[in-house]
Formats: structure tokens, sequence, C-alpha cells
């Protein structure tokens, strides 16, 4: 059963950085599209960076200059950085990753449970 396992936001002073991490489980097969989403309460689901797996990837104008993405292909790992982190980056941040189930089979959608980032002093 494929699983997306994300490490824990927390609380960071606006200004400060942020690392988070998401290794998708269960499956021997490579990730095609990965990306990390956040949500405020009431509010649509936002793409915030997308990496594809040649490593190509887009950031939401809202972080872009102030977010790295990255990827691990072999572990099926992503990793956000965050710097120069504001209050409205506050919000519950979401692994997305597009998993087929068989090789070179179409992408199925999954996603992490989500963490809280929150950015305040």
């Amino acid at each position: 059963q494929v699983q997306l396992v994300e490490t824990k936001g927390g609380l960071v002073q606006p200004g400060g950085s942020l690392t988070l991490t998401c290794k998708v489980s269960g499956t021997g097969l490579r990730a095609y599209r990965m990306a990390w989403y956040r949500q405020i309460p009431g509010r649509q689901r936002d793409l915030v960076a997308e990496i594809n797996n040649d490593l190509s990837a887009n950031y939401a104008d809202s972080v872009k200059g102030r977010a790295t993405i990255t990827r691990d292909n072999p572990t099926n790992t992503i990793y956000l950085e965050v710097v120069n982190l504001k209050p409205e980056d506050t919000a519950v941040y979401y692994c997305y990753a597009e998993v087929p189930d068989e090789r070179w089979g179409p992408g199925i959608d999954h996603w992490g449970r989500g963490t809280q980032v929150t950015g305040s002093s």
C-alpha cells in the first residue's frame, strides 16, 4: 500500500527557514510528479512547488525565490526548503505523489496527511 510520510512542520519565526521531507513508501516504482501543496482553513488547497522525475520544477509565485524543491529519485523522496518565512506561509502543508501501480502505467494520486507550519514569533 502506497503511503506518503511527511516530516513535521512546526513553529518558525518570521524570517526563519524550514525544510519539509516527504517519502513515498509501499512501492518499488518511481513516482512521476511529486509536489507540496498547502491549505488554509476555509480555502482551497494550493500548489506550492512541484517536481517531475526529470527534476524539472515549478513554484507558486508566492514562494518563488524563497522555496527550493529537490528530489531523490532512488528513494522517492522530496524536500521543500523555504527561507525568509512569512506569516502568510502559515498553513497545513500536504505532500502529493503521482505513483504508477505497474511499470510505465498511469499514475495514481496519493496524498500525505499534512503537517502544520506556522510562521509566527
